[in-house]
């Protein structure tokens, strides 16, 4: 019987080789990355069936290396797993194409009921968040609506944020400094920014990049 296929990404080294250990006995681990844009690259390569991974990673956030992961693998499912309880971050990857959130306090085994659901079809939420999604929903069903950044603006904020300047961040996303400095200003104009400061805030505040 041919296992799973399962790519880890998370910056933290003993996070992700305790996943490693944690699935290798039920799936076939074919790789652990410690960055988002490793992530995307890797997942292309290699064409994972299920991809764990982190949110507040650096180079490319979690929920933006998901979506790229997904348009160059149209099949792969996505477990996010995470410290971050808030329902608006797990609300943000489901609607963005995720199959699993759960907690990395969550227990041990809970990770591969989630991967197996992910498998069949079934997204997983770990208990306690989405109790807490239902709560907030029957609170207020239209919460979460508003301008929202788009994705080129979000890669650019995470590496503003993440101390790059605007020369490096051309490089790295191969456009000219004048089109980052376009996306820069904008986000500032649409979102009420004052400063780099603001834009770094900012950023925490959206999960772009983490505040520790």
């Amino acid at each position: 019987m041919v296992r799973p296929r399962i790519l880890i990404a998370d910056d933290h080294t003993l996070v992700a080789e305790a996943c490693k250990q944690l699935l290798e006995p039920r799936f076939a681990v074919i790789g652990v990355v410690a960055d988002g844009r490793t992530l995307v690259k890797a997942a292309d390569q290699l064409r994972p069936d299920v991809a764990v991974l982190d949110v507040g990673m650096p180079n490319l956030n979690g929920l933006d290396a998901a979506r790229q992961v997904k348009e160059k693998v149209p099949n792969v499912k996505i477990i996010v797993l995470t410290m971050n309880e808030d329902t608006d971050l797990a609300s943000e990857a489901l609607r963005r194409g995720a199959s699993g959130y759960l907690l990395k306090t969550s227990a041990a085994g809970e990770l591969a009921v989630a991967i197996e659901s992910a498998l069949r079809g079934v997204s997983y939420v770990t208990p306690r968040i989405a109790q807490q999604m239902m709560d907030n929903w029957v609170r207020d069903p239209r919460q979460g609506r508003g301008k929202t950044l788009t994705a080129r603006q979000r890669e650019v904020l995470q590496l503003l944020a993440e101390g790059r300047t605007m020369k490096e961040i051309a490089a790295l996303l191969r456009v000219t400094p004048r089109t980052v400095a376009f996306h820069k200003y904008k986000i500032m104009e649409d979102f009420g920014l004052k400063n780099n400061a603001g834009l770094v805030q900012f950023a925490i505040k959206q999960h772009i990049v983490s505040a520790a």
